[in-house]
């Protein structure tokens, strides 16, 4: 009996029709989550054609990209987003009424970002295919899912027959050996990877996060480690399912009960890599020698050790006009930057263990003169949690935004914008060009991080805060 990735055994599952050489394979997808943002479209063509979505049941409709992060009672509030954004909340209600599905809208309790919402629902679940219209979707492979973006056409199509063409991937064994030193977390480490095998690494490939480092991290950090394969050109991220995923899963609203909860069980551990099986490629890091990372540059490749300098990136063009647009020097360290703006939150790093090491951070302190810090839950469930623990009132004490709900700054189509030429630290997942406001310079750091940086004024190590 031949031995196979994770990977290999979830796709076998789902496979409809065999991939051939002219043609890719049928693959079946087990949840389909939608936003506003790529399904008018898909929406469109449905209803020119008459087409019903085939499976009601297995579409989860939220609003997360281009709502507001600021208390709405009523579509006038919405003004605020601008009238694109605000369009396409007001299309979206309209899609869901219309082909029947149950969306998670405003006043729903368990709105919040796709990504977050799923998992705390326990829709996200070992072994399934799961895809959204967003390159982050991604991170359901924290649970042992294979799950990954699709454009607005493939939107249209899984609605229309909860099935899509797809070529198989590659497979990508990341292993990072030993444990983290004290103050290093699971965004640090994720940069560190995207680091050494840059943007397009990954290319072609779902990656497989292994090692005693990945299994002792708690499923929130996992999802961080998945979130962002795609910025290391990975198609999806997966981390094989163990007790921490079936205890975080047991007893949520979406999953399984009773007998079902056995059976399934049952079937989620059978989900990992054999013994001996191989991989397409592997890269290995040591989890011991890092540090806080952050960004430099204007691609998250671009990644350097809190205290280490800027490298100088020799005689490239690219490398340059990355450092021109960020306005950092080469050879110093990140330490020597101002900051202006601090956004906490994104379906990176939205979720309550994030906001609790924010508040460690905040706790007693006052944000530095100058700088506008913005603290974003991930989901509602998120905010009422953070709030009952007495989250909130330290954040604002410390001079920062609590927020509603919502992507926020991560994408700056919502109202929140960084403003022309400020430096912002983000715990968010893209720092190109303009991705935080016209203008805008991002750098990318964890949530530990970021709030030190809020603290002190400029990008700051985050262990001298212990």
């Amino acid at each position: 009996m031949s031995k196979t990735t994770l990977l290999e055994k979830v796709w076998a599952d789902h496979v409809v029709v065999d991939e051939t050489p002219d043609t890719p394979a049928v693959l079946y997808i087990d949840l389909h989550i939608i936003h506003e943002v790529t399904t008018p479209q898909a929406f469109t063509v449905l209803r020119e054609l008459g087409i019903p979505v085939r499976r009601p049941d297995l579409t989860l409709p939220t609003m997360d990209h281009s709502t507001p992060t600021t208390p709405v009672s009523s579509f006038k509030d919405l003004a605020v987003v601008g009238e694109s954004a605000a369009g396409q909340i007001r299309q979206m209600e309209q899609n869901c009424e219309d082909f029947g599905l149950d969306l998670i809208g405003f006043g729903n309790e368990y709105r919040g970002i796709v990504h977050v919402i799923g998992p705390e629902l326990g829709a996200t679940q070992p072994g399934k295919t799961i895809v959204c219209g967003d390159s982050h979707s991604s991170t359901h492979g924290a649970f042992g899912a294979l799950a990954f973006g699709i454009g607005t056409t493939e939107v249209g199509h899984v609605l229309a027959t909860q099935c899509l063409l797809q070529r198989k991937p590659k497979t990508l064994a990341v292993n990072i050996d030993g444990q983290p030193p004290r103050g290093v977390s699971a965004k640090d480490i994720i940069l560190a990877v995207i680091g050494k095998v840059g943007v397009n690494g990954g290319t072609g490939h779902v990656i497989e996060y292994r090692g005693p480092a990945i299994t002792a991290l708690d499923m929130e950090s996992r999802m961080t480690i998945c979130n962002m394969s795609i910025e290391a050109g990975a198609r999806a991220g997966m981390i094989a399912p163990d007790d921490t995923t079936f205890e975080y899963l047991h007893g949520r609203p979406r999953s399984p009960r009773g007998a079902d909860w056995d059976a399934a069980l049952a079937r989620w551990r059978g989900l990992r890599t054999d013994e001996g099986a191989e991989f397409d490629a592997a890269v290995t890091l040591a989890a011991d020698t890092l540090q806080p990372m952050v960004t430099f540059g204007t691609n998250p490749g671009m990644v350097v050790g809190i205290n280490d300098p800027v490298p100088d990136g020799g005689d490239d063009p690219s490398f340059r006009k990355a450092l021109n647009y960020m306005r950092i020097e080469s050879g110093k360290p990140m330490t020597d930057n101002a900051v202006d703006v601090v956004f906490v939150g994104s379906c990176t790093n939205g979720r309550l263990s994030d906001i609790e090491e924010v508040a460690r951070v905040l706790n007693g302190r006052k944000i530095a003169d100058g700088v506008r810090m913005l603290v974003v839950p991930g989901s509602q469930q998120v905010k009422n949690e953070a709030e009952a623990k007495g989250l909130d009132r330290i954040i604002v004490q410390a001079g920062a935004e609590w927020r509603e709900a919502g992507c926020s700054m991560c994408i700056g189509m919502n109202g929140d914008v960084v403003p022309q030429g400020k430096l912002s630290v983000s715990t968010s997942n893209r720092n190109f060009e303009g991705r935080q406001g016209v203008g805008a310079r991002t750098v990318l750091a964890s949530p530990a991080t970021a709030a030190a940086s809020a603290v002190r004024g400029r990008v700051a190590d985050p262990r001298t805060f212990t």
